[in-house]
């Protein structure tokens, strides 16, 4: 049989049937060609075209830049098309922009004018009449404000609510003549009719839920404040509807603007003080307007300060003077966030920058021995205490303390914005009349000599018997702990709910609580110290923990002097108070004795914190023999305050350990009891129930049946400055009026001012319990 022949040339048979058989045979390398072509011809287009522009859209979730650079527009193209306008609902920009530095020197200050929009109503002219005198004040403050800053303030211009279009103003900023910030002012009357004020209000609420405006439209204000006019014969007070209108205009510019509130609500009594209310409340406006000025921003706030949901975390679990609060341990090795303690020691670590620092300046103090007249040898180089660039310092300014110096320290405490808010003071106010608004909280030694099981600072601060840090001089502390306090109080003042007339009284300290943080009487320029703050009319409360008596007894002048007694024996005390003296019992007993010593020259106080299952329990009357050792003028007894886990693993520290009022309640009683059988002359006599806080007072300051617990500040300051600190007088002779009825045993001891609130700014009326419920078995 014959082969079939072989076929090496290209396919016979006709064209087509050719092409396709050469197809068949040869299609994958065709593609492959074709497809590198293709490839090659696309890079060298991209390769040889001009480039052009690129233009970045911008997502609808991105953060507004803070500076977008000026350019000149772009010559339109004859093809280029117009961008058509939608037919959709107009969309009002707004919305929370972003914030400029707080920091002063970070803020470029604007040069624009300021123009100052005045807003009214008024029913019966009286409004009016108010308002055209302000505007004319007004124009002579503006005058001096643009000589003091270099800033120009533009005439105030005077607006009726009856007059304008709500939408011109309040949807978003109108415009004016050379682009000026605009600040707002609203002066408002309350009435209980209809008024232009209702359909203003409602506007308001509209505006902030219309979905086509964005919720912050006016957050570009440079600021507002409101005003309100009130009477006090119809509505006596705030919770019967004094200013409610003024009040409820504030809240919904909070939400408007962005939380850009510059001065807290104003009000005032039309048949009273509302002239100087206004005055003050002027004053205060102009202030801040000279700092946005000079700075470019309303003033650093706190966190969420101006919110209008009313809001405060730092409302949770702090103590009213960081005194007597179980807190958090934590790990004092990391550099993170503390609770809100004074967690300090652990974390102190020497800097290298330490070692360079000259020893000028710093004392030996050794309080090991107090027989001793040497001190021990200064060491080479004494260090900071908290420096600047340890861990410790940052962790504890960003909880909100001011480190002053290297070894003191203050903050607010949450009873003083309390008392801003109208929300009710610290027992200090119902005990003794102090004002919280007006009250330091500060120590100028951030070091202690005990290691107390129940101390809010974890345990973890800078403990010893001896000074081994430097020492900074009495001057450095006092301005610097002014100063940062000062600074403290107006970071509240955009707060929602901050009363206008306290935060002016806030900006005068009246008195200074030395119980912050550590012990204070470890400082050794204590009487200088205080002496500082007598010369500035400033009382003083200073609490020490009755281990250093040397420094006990040359302790001059105190408005008031605490010792703490946390416990009635030896055993007791070295568990809870965890002493490092050895000869703790000894120094313990013979700070007694000054006391004792001291009761005709000084407010002498003990100071009981009384914890479960350490010096409750059956100890009635061995705290009894202690008080007949020192009589004391007042025995303050106080439960321990949770706010958080443990303080100490050691100690194991529960909620099972904080006494309910009714055993503090209790407790109280069987020591009255316990003192009477001794024929000691001491009775209950006020109480401040919030804080769970009994005081117990000597008979030396009942007069004619009547409770004198308060203090004749200006007294004090009279006598001292009259017969010195060495002077012939005695607690009695700046003793205060009666202690007001509401302050006294079996009434509470809420501020009656003020309105109860839980964390959610809702009113609450909380009924006291002093007496052992039915269903707790004994």
């Amino acid at each position: 049989m014959d082969s079939l022949p072989q076929h090496n040339g290209p396919p016979s048979g006709t064209g087509i049937d050719n092409i396709v058989e050469i197809w068949h045979l040869y299609r994958s390398p065709i593609i492959l060609a074709v497809l590198a072509v293709l490839i090659c011809a696309r890079v060298y287009i991209h390769a040889t075209e001009s480039k052009g522009e690129l233009v970045a859209l911008p997502r609808a979730y991105a953060a507004p830049p803070e500076a977008a650079p000026v350019t000149e527009p772009k010559p339109a193209r004859p093809d280029e098309k117009k961008p058509t306008k939608s037919n959709g609902p107009r969309r009002i920009k707004g919305g929370m922009v972003k914030r400029p530095s707080q920091n002063d020197d970070d803020v470029t200050v604007s040069d624009k004018p300021v123009k100052t929009l005045v807003f009214y109503s008024s029913v019966t002219t009286k409004t009016h009449k108010i308002a055209e005198a302000y505007i004319e004040k007004l124009a002579t403050s503006f005058e001096a404000l643009t000589k003091s800053t270099g800033r120009q303030f533009l005439q105030a211009e005077l607006l009726n609510l009856e007059d304008i279009e709500f939408d011109d103003y309040f949807v978003s900023l109108p415009s004016f003549d050379g682009e000026p910030d605009v600040f707002y002012l609203f002066l408002i009357p309350s009435y209980n009719i209809d008024t232009i004020t209702d359909t203003f209000l409602q506007h308001l609420d509209e505006t902030h839920h219309d979905f086509r405006i964005d919720t912050g439209s006016l957050s570009s204000i440079l600021g507002y404040s409101v005003f309100g006019f009130g009477d006090s014969e119809g509505w006596p007070t705030e919770k019967e509807g004094f200013c409610f209108q003024a009040k409820e205009i504030d809240k919904w510019m909070a939400k408007l603007t962005g939380r850009r509130r510059a001065y807290p609500v104003g009000m005032g009594d039309m048949k009273g003080d509302h002239a100087a209310r206004l005055s003050e409340w002027s004053a205060g406006v102009l202030d801040v307007l000279e700092h946005v000025a000079k700075t470019g921003n309303l003033g650093e706030g706190l966190p969420g300060s101006g919110d209008a949901e009313e809001s405060d975390p730092e409302d949770v679990a702090e103590d009213d003077d960081g005194e007597v609060v179980i807190g958090d341990e934590g790990d004092s090795t990391q550099t993170g966030d503390l609770g809100d303690v004074e967690d300090l020691g652990k974390l102190v670590r020497s800097s290298d920058s330490d070692k360079s620092r000259p020893s000028k300046g710093a004392i030996p103090v050794d309080f090991t021995s107090y027989g001793a007249k040497k001190s021990k040898p200064v060491p080479a180089g004494p260090k900071e205490m908290v420096a600047k660039n340890s861990p410790t310092y940052a962790a504890l300014t960003k909880q909100g303390y001011a480190i002053v110096g290297s070894h003191s320290g203050v903050k607010i405490c949450r009873w003083t914005k309390s008392a801003l808010r109208g929300r009710g003071s610290c027992y200090k106010y119902s005990l003794y009349g102090i004002n919280s608004h007006q009250c330091m909280e500060t120590t100028p030694s951030l070091s202690c000599s005990n290691k107390c099981v129940f101390c809010w600072r974890g345990g973890t601060n800078p403990v010893g018997t001896t000074w081994r840090w430097v020492v900074d001089p009495p001057d450095l502390i006092f301005n610097g702990v002014k100063e940062n306090h000062y600074k403290k109080i107006r970071m509240i003042r955009g707060m929602p709910g901050v009363r206008a007339e306290r935060y002016n009284e806030a900006l005068r300290i009246r008195h200074c609580a030395l119980s912050l943080v550590g012990e204070p009487i470890f400082y050794p320029y204590i009487n200088q110290f205080l002496a500082m703050l007598h010369n500035e009319r400033i009382s003083s409360f200073l609490v020490c923990n009755a281990q250093h008596p040397e420094q006990l007894a040359a302790l001059k002048a105190v408005t008031q002097l605490y010792v703490s007694i946390d416990a009635s024996n030896k055993d007791s005390l070295r568990k809870i108070d965890r002493p490092l003296h050895r000869d703790f019992w000894e120094r313990f007993m013979q700070c007694l004795d000054i006391l004792r010593e001291k009761r005709f020259r000084h407010r002498t106080v003990y100071r009981l914190t009384l914890v479960k299952g350490f010096n409750v329990e059956e100890e009635a009357e061995g705290y009894a023999k202690l008080v007949e050792r020192g009589l004391p003028c007042f025995v303050e007894v106080k439960g321990v305050t949770y706010c958080g886990t443990p303080t100490s693993s050691n100690a194991g520290l529960t909620m099972g350990n904080v006494p309910w009022y009714w055993e503090v309640c209790d407790f109280v009683r069987a020591l009255e009891k316990h003192l009477k059988a001794r024929g000691l002359n001491y009775g209950i006599a006020a109480e401040h129930a919030h804080s769970c806080c009994i005081l117990l007072a000597s008979d030396r300051f009942n007069v004619n049946g009547k409770w004198h617990t308060h203090i004749d500040y200006e007294k004090f300051f009279q006598l001292l400055e009259e017969k010195g600190v060495d002077g012939d007088w005695a607690p009695e002779d700046y003793m205060g009026p009666p202690t007001p009825e509401w302050a006294l045993w079996g009434n509470g001891g809420f501020d009656p001012r003020d309105d109860r609130v839980d964390r959610k700014g809702r009113k609450i009326d909380r009924v006291i319990v002093r007496d052992r419920p039915e269903e707790v078995e004994v």
